[in-house]
């Protein structure tokens, strides 16, 4: 694993970004600002200053919407993947939620976000990691800083740089609160991923991120989740089930990154068993509690994507 604490030039994500990297780059641009030209290209189209151009960048790859290429021959080259132009869509044709109008469609971007094990960034490092429910900014940051450590490649991290970056990634999940009731401010709605309340600020610069039963969260989308577990955990073995152990609490799983407790869990298995008519079982008799998940439908991830957002 190696880390990137770095990359976002301190922006959140903001609505909008991720439609506009992917429509851009489908339609032959490329997000760079080493090259004058592409750059001048991007702040054209896209709407936004020269220093953003990073900062987009950045997430849509983070979210894994799109991907840079490097070749000799013909410099960067960048493509839209297959979920991203499905939920997306281009300037031909439309998305299944291009503007991230239902619940379900910020959820599957926090999953995209954090469904990651070759670098490590705060956000990932917190919703993969760390166990921690009640914290101020600082005890994040030496957590941070002590954990990754023995997690990454780099022999040393730069204090400022991690600090920076969990800035960002607080400012991308925390909604900002108004000082007036009456007054608007739009920086209250900057990011989509404040929406789903997995970490709050109290008036003592605290937060709480407490493990929970997550009702906001389309039972669509936490299969969808399962499912690309799954993928990972049945990809080098013959096993065909996975205890609940590792459904709750492994990194990379959807207990770990929708931050569910063990009765969130077990509502969500509950409700998938019904959904998917037995395809998916969990037993949790005498002890034993495994999920066996029928081979045919471990790749209905896509299945899963249309399923719900065909009913919104």
């Amino acid at each position: 694993m190696k880390a990137k604490f770095s990359g976002h030039e301190t922006f959140p994500l903001r609505y909008g970004w991720l439609q506009k990297a992917t429509y851009f780059v489908a339609s032959g641009g490329i997000l760079q600002t080493s090259d004058e030209e592409k750059t001048r290209k991007a702040v054209v189209e896209l709407g936004i200053g020269k220093n953003m151009v990073n900062s987009i960048r950045y997430w849509a790859e983070a979210v894994g919407a799109i991907a840079s290429h490097q070749n000799n021959e013909n410099g960067l080259r960048q493509t839209v993947s297959e979920e991203a132009s499905l939920l997306f869509g281009d300037k031909n044709t439309a998305g299944l939620d291009e503007f991230l109008e239902s619940p379900g469609a910020i959820w599957l971007i926090h999953f995209w976000l954090n469904f990651d094990d070759r670098t490590l960034t705060s956000y990932r490092y917190f919703f993969n990691y760390s166990n921690v429910q009640l914290f101020d900014k600082q005890h994040l940051i030496n957590m941070c800083l002590s954990d990754a450590k023995d997690m990454i490649e780099e022999d040393s991290l730069n204090d400022q740089t991690v600090k920076k970056d969990i800035d960002c990634f607080l400012n991308t999940y925390v909604g900002k609160k108004s000082k007036s009731a009456k007054a608007f401010n739009e920086d209250l709605f900057t990011s989509p991923l404040s929406e789903l309340g997995l970490i709050q600020e109290d008036s003592n610069g605290h937060f709480s991120s407490p493990f929970g039963d997550r009702d906001s969260l389309p039972k669509e989308i936490f299969i969808y989740g399962l499912l690309k577990f799954a993928q990972i955990e049945f990809q080098d073995s013959n096993a065909s089930s996975i205890d609940f152990e590792s459904l709750l609490s492994k990194p990379l799983s959807p207990g770990r990154i929708f931050r569910l407790s063990e009765r969130g869990l077990a509502k969500k298995l509950d409700e998938t068993q019904e959904f998917s008519d037995g395809k998916v079982k969990w037993i949790d008799s005498l002890g034993l509690r495994q999920i066996q998940i029928d081979n045919d439908y471990r790749a209905k991830t896509v299945d899963m994507l249309k399923n719900y957002f065909g009913k919104h």
